[in-house]
């Protein structure tokens, strides 16, 4: 059928989708249309042509106004020389004017004739047309209505109540039930001028409402020359907010009514005759439920969202497929399909003799208990159960955003039976199958209709969801406070820079879980610091546990550390954290079943896991298990010996290493860290804890090639809760911190002892205490016996006899012991290219083995290359991870399955077992082509941002490139630099860091530019920016903070859910260690496009097998041996010039700020001494003052009343009165405080009466 013809579809998502498939079974070439938030839609991918709606509109809601564009879309059709228009449903495909413009310009729209749109499109000269055509009518207006007067007139002689409705309304848009003649009145101008907005017409007219009607429509199809067929009736009645909800044929009540049916389909019949109606139609009617009498109500003169249950039950007939060739009839004048193509036999004997039975349930992301609420957002999991019988129309799949943009509908499931009973079945078993998990749907509710008796019995009317009762079995999150996430234990252990995430303290997280009964792992909630508002609307099992902090429910406190029972539409708050600790963890039995899990875990992580990836906030609805208590429950409750201490100074179990030697740190440097008591800082997050105190006494000036600072060293791996000395800030590296870059680490937490630091909030002072890895291992023991332990209480204990006896359990203590971290160092004679092996201790789960002296050297990367693939070949039980970089492997642990003392053993012999040189070797990899932009405008952009809010003037500054050029003495300045750089063939030395970004040196030393991170960090970094620190060329996978010097922007080597060809949903990262990189330059355009497809998972690498031989490279690298060292020469005089200047730059900035922070605190304003107050509102924790909210003579009216907003973590924490300051008022403030200072934890805010 091809031919001439194209066709493009004049629609998007599940709808577009399916025209496409007939199209191209038909083989006919098609075109897409979309707006910016539909790019990566699946119909964009379908589609042999796609073409942007309103590409130059930046602005995201009048870009999605694009489809209801009729020039745009005009034009695009005469652009790519398109022949045929459908126009689905929805958006133009009523619009007569749409249709009228297409066929001047010749172009066949696939849908009746403009003036057939237009009249039927009117409902009250549609009921004309029915009226003609001797077509039963609701009492109601003959023409449209011209005041309230005349409306009630109307309404008075046929009875209330009636509906007035929207002359060119459809959707269940533009019509309202009123019960009496003021309710007319008052909804009369009201519905006039949503007629106006919506469709451009304020007409209305008036029908009598039936309260007990059902709504039953007849599929017709017509030729345009008189010719029409039907293909039975679809009953449609369960609808909300007059809109279908579920549909099926044929009509449960017309199958004891065969005579109506009849008489209802030859009326259909007999109307579009009458109309010479063309193309797919839908003949819409009222019937009563007690009489049977039927009454046309309208026509929609398009494809429904429905037809898949008529296709159904009428095996071969494709809707569209007729739509198509009427079109094609019409254009080649042969006016339409002939009867013998439109046999209504054919129609009348499926009907009668197939006994097949089709339901249709629509799924729609919304909330049924809020009234229907679109709910946007991105499914975090789509699967649906794969069966015959089951057809699903859909759009979606894991990962797609649902924009707030459209209607919300995600897919249509679709199942056929042989009887209506079997039918109910299945569909009821297709949506308990179905996983579309993400955003709010409705899924549940429309399990619930499955089961209801009205439903089983047929007998649903359009008013059966107005009194249909459904619970949910969920909570409604009210407020989530600072910081409230979904989290699970132990969360991922992945590596590759995939943040573990998970509880920050695992201990009251298990227990928490424990006393409901859950395992201990189970997903709950981590509540940061201010707490959390839940509404929950199904009595549940719940814990909260964690330092102390007003918790109620119903108003009522309530204990934590015990399991509670919340009644059904129950409202549980956590309020502020008092005085010590930083998180409490609620846990509810059953945990959160319709969370997936995202590569292995439920955690919240960086856009990643949890719900939506995100913390929770206002009106977050995520469903629950089986969570109610048991007939015979009995609350468990953990003994007060067994609460852990929260306190303000603590001190924490750590083992030495990998960095704590004389090396780096000077012996007495080492003893004063360990001796100093460090203070936590406001910029602490989730990511890692930074610590303020004694300046760290370094044993040497830089950091070599790892960079100019001495706490720089090549980069290499990071164990979780390792003391990471940035800069000369030490940072504690937490669950979401990264798991390899380029700073020395001091010690590392002890496992056991990591759950401490969850706990601290900024100001409170931490000091670690050195412990041997047997005393690691001892200290695990104990919790594991302590957890143990709070198990076998709430099995076999009752909560009385616990608190009168409650067991005797104490925490066993360390003294300060300090071990060397180096467990192995070669003592035999080095290997041939002089890497000698030194195993360091990273904590008691890693061991960072490194290779030769501090340098890059590839000899020494294909060393480690190949104790990695040994190792791995061992396939060790207890090593979950291995991490290689520069110089480095960090082989990661589970002491429980392995002990130090055999992976060291192990890590040993495999390396004896290696050849001493590396000569010989041979690595397969890939060489993996990238496109890139150099010098592009968004790291321009980005470099814009910097210089206006962070530092406008440094040596890397305004340009990146010069600086590059500069700092490397390249002669000829930006323009060779990015030469240099974008021709150079790379090689992967490591993935990690976040989200596994790639490490990438040139092959060629020539190629090999260096530069300083920049100091402070950007805030913002354009995802796929290529950028330089150190010798190391990084590609970043997401937007994100960065100090790397940007050159380019290139296709990130991450797809988070695993989309296109050279990802799975397994594995969302593309490259891998010795994996070889180059960059092909493209323009902005194209990359712009290239990143569309890319997105949409349509873009594939060029990907080669490779070989990298040590022997071809050391030969390249002797002959180029004279260049290299010219080369390097020119770049390390460069280097220290570049260093120089930046170093005045970096103190002129310094003291800018100095002056800044003077001037600031010299306007100081006095108020009150807190002294003469006989109540205050503390600090709750260290930041600055960014708001005051209150004044004096405010009145506290509520205990969630904000009298101020701290600014602390890169986050807005809110001071609340607290409920035991009620009815006080504020009388001042103490001396200095105001916007913009900095407040220590306790510090006074406001004062109180």
């Amino acid at each position: 059928m091809s031919g001439t013809h194209k066709l493009l579809v004049a629609n998007r998502a599940e709808i577009a989708v399916r025209i496409l498939r007939t199209a191209r079974r038909l083989q006919i070439p098609t075109v897409s249309i979309y707006t910016r938030s539909d790019a990566t839609s699946p119909h964009v991918l379908l589609a042999d042509e796609a073409v942007a709606l309103r590409p130059d509109d930046d602005d995201p809601v009048s870009n999605a106004r694009g489809y209801m564009d009729a020039e745009a879309i005009l034009r695009i059709c005469l652009e790519r020389g398109v022949t045929l228009v459908h126009p689905g449903y929805g958006f133009l495909s009523e619009n007569a004017r749409f249709a009228e413009l297409l066929a001047d310009a010749g172009v066949t729209f696939l849908g009746p004739r403009p003036e057939t749109i237009h009249v039927m499109g009117l409902k009250h000269e549609s009921r004309k047309l029915a009226m003609e055509a001797g077509v039963p009518l609701v009492p109601g207006s003959r023409d449209l209505l011209l005041s309230a007067d005349e409306a009630v007139s109307l309404a008075n002689s046929i009875g209330y109540p009636v509906m007035l409705k929207a002359t060119a309304g459809g959707g269940g848009m533009g019509l309202v039930v009123c019960h009496s003649a003021e309710d007319l009145r008052m909804k009369f101008s009201s519905t006039q001028e949503r007629g106006k907005t919506l469709f451009h017409n304020d007409g209305v007219f008036l029908e009598r409402y039936f309260s007990a009607a059902r709504h039953i429509e007849v599929q017709v199809f017509g030729n345009g020359l008189g010719h029409v067929v039907h293909m039975g009736e679809r009953e449609c009645s369960i609808q909300r907010r007059h809109q279908k909800v579920i549909e099926e044929t044929p009509s449960p009540f017309m199958l004891s009514q065969p005579v109506i049916r009849e008489e209802m389909c030859a009326a259909a019949v007999e109307l579009c005759t009458k109309i010479k109606y063309a193309s797919a139609g839908t003949v819409e009617f009222l019937v009563d439920d007690s009489t049977g009498d039927f009454f046309f109500l309208e026509m929609n003169t398009r494809l429904q969202v429905e037809h898949p249950i008529t296709e159904a039950v009428n095996p071969g007939l494709d809707i569209v497929e007729l739509m198509i060739r009427q079109g094609v009839a019409e254009r080649e004048s042969l006016g339409g399909l002939t009867p013998n193509e439109l046999d209504q036999a054919k129609y009348l004997s499926s009907i009668h003799e197939r006994k097949l039975h089709a339901i249709e349930a629509r799924v729609y992301c919304e909330n049924p208990f809020e009234q229907f609420k679109p709910c946007p957002g991105i499914l975090q999991r789509v699967s649906f159960v794969q069966e015959d019988w089951l057809r699903i129309e859909s759009w979606v799949e894991t990962g797609t955003t649902v924009t707030p943009f459209f209607d919300p509908l995600v897919c249509k499931l679709i199942v056929t039976a042989n009887t209506r009973s079997e039918a109910i079945a299945k569909l009821e078993y297709a949506l308990s199958s179905s996983q579309v998990y993400g955003p709010t749907n409705n899924v549940a509710y429309l399990r619930a209709i499955c089961q209801s008796d009205a439903f089983h019995a047929g007998n649903c009317t359009t008013t059966f969801l107005d009194n249909f009762v459904f619970t949910p079995r969920a909570i409604t999150v009210k407020n989530g406070g600072l910081e409230t996430t979904v989290q699970d234990y132990p969360g991922r252990r992945i590596g590759l820079g995939i943040p573990q995430s998970g509880p920050m303290d695992s201990l009251a997280f298990r227990v928490a879980n424990i006393l409901v009964g859950n395992a201990p792992g189970t997903e709950a909630l981590e509540v940061t610091l201010t707490g959390c508002d839940i509404i929950f609307h199904v009595v549940a099992v719940v814990a909260v546990t964690g330092p102390t902090a007003p918790v109620t429910v119903d108003g009522d406190k309530v204990d934590m550390w015990q399991s509670l029972v919340v009644p059904a539409g129950g409202r549980l708050r956590v309020g502020t954290i008092k005085g010590v600790g930083f998180r409490v963890y609620l846990a509810v039995r059953g945990g959160f079943p319709e969370i997936p899990a995202y590569l292995g875990s439920k955690a919240t992580s960086m856009g990643l896991g949890g719900y939506q990836g995100r913390a929770l906030s206002v009106g977050d609805y995520i469903s629950l298990g089986t969570c109610e208590p048991t007939e015979d429950e009995r609350m468990n409750v953990v003994p007060t010996p067994f609460i852990p201490t929260y306190t303000n100074d603590w001190t924490v179990y750590c083992l030495p290493g990998p960095h704590c030697d004389e090396e780096f740190v000077t012996p007495q440097g080492i003893e004063t860290f360990f001796e100093t008591k460090w203070r936590t800082s406001p910029s602490s997050n989730r990511m890692g804890v930074r610590l303020e105190g004694a300046q760290i006494s370094w044993a040497r000036t830089s950091g070599g090639e790892g960079g100019s600072h001495p706490s720089n060293i090549h980069d290499n791996g990071y164990a979780l809760g390792t003391v990471n000395i940035n800069g000369d800030t030490p940072v504690i590296l937490t669950h979401e911190g990264p798991d390899m870059g380029g700073y020395v680490c001091m010690c590392t937490i002890a496992s056991a002892d990591l759950w401490k630091v969850g706990q601290m909030r900024p100001g409170c002072t931490i000091r670690f205490r050195r412990i041997s890895f047997q005393d690691a291992v001892q200290l695990h023991t104990q919790l594991q016996r302590y957890l143990l332990e709070i198990s076998q209480m709430c099995e076999f204990c009752s909560a009385d006899s616990l608190i009168r006896n409650p067991p005797d359990f104490s925490w066993m203590s360390f003294n300060d012991c300090a071990t060397d971290p180096k467990l192995y160092v070669t003592q035999e004679t080095p290997n041939e290219d002089g890497s000698g092996l030194t195993c360091r201790q990273a904590g008691d789960g890693a061991v960072l083995v490194e290779y030769g002296e501090a340098r890059l050297d590839l000899a020494v990367r294909a060393r480690i290359h190949a104790l990695e693939t040994s190792l791995r070949e061992l396939e060790i039980d207890g090593v979950w991870s291995l991490a290689p970089c520069i110089r480095s492997i960090m082989v990661h642990i589970d002491f429980t399955q392995i002990s130090q003392s055999d992976i060291l053993r192990i890590i040993v012999e495999t390396d004896r077992s290696l050849p001493d040189s590396v000569v010989d070797m041979q690595f397969p990899g890939r060489r993996i082509t990238f496109p890139v932009v150099l010098d592009d405008r968004w790291n321009r952009e980005a470099l814009e941002r910097y210089m206006q809010s962070t530092r406008d003037r440094a040596v890397y500054l305004p340009s990146n490139i010069e600086y590059l050029a500069r700092n490397n003495g390249i002669d000829g300045g930006a323009s060779e630099a990015l030469r240099i750089l974008g021709s150079a063939d790379y090689l992967v030395y490591g993935v990690g860091f976040y989200l596994a970004c790639p490490f990438l040196v040139p092959l060629d030393p020539r190629s090999r530019l260096v530069g300083q991170k920049m100091n402070p960090s950007r805030t913002y970094t354009p995802r796929g920016a290529l950028g330089i620190a150190g010798l190391v060329t990084a590609i970043y996978p997401v937007e994100s903070p960065g100090g790397y010097q940007l050159f380019g922007r290139t296709l990130p080597p991450w797809q988070t859910w695993g989309k296109g060809p050279d990802f799975t949903p397994d594995q969302p990262w593309l490259l891998q260690p010795f994996d070889q990189v180059n960059f092909e330059p493209v323009s902005e355009d194209s990359f712009s496009e290239i990143l569309l497809q890319f997105d949409a998972g349509r873009y594939k690498f060029k990907v080669e097998d490779t070989t990298l031989s040590m022997k071809e490279y050391k030969s390249f690298e002797a002959l180029v041996s004279q260049e290299i060292a010219v080369f390097r020469a020119k770049q390390s005089q460069a280097v220290q010039i570049e260093e120089a200047r930046e170093q005045g730059l970096l103190q002129k900035w310094y003291a800018t700020k100095v002056a800044s922070l003077s001037q600031n605190a010299s306007s100081e304003t006095t108020d009150l001494d807190f002294t003469n107050s006989n109540v205050n509102v503390p600090s709750p924790l260290s930041g600055s003052i960014w708001k005051i909210n209150c004044e004096r003579g405010t009145l506290i009216q509520s205990g969630e009343q904000v009298l101020a907003i701290l600014e602390a973590m890169k986050t807005e924490i809110k001071v609340e009165a607290g409920d035991e300051n009620i009815g006080r008022t504020v009388v001042g403030f103490p001396k200095g405080i105001r916007e913009g200072v900095t407040v220590n934890t306790g510090d006074v805010l406001v004062l109180l009466e």
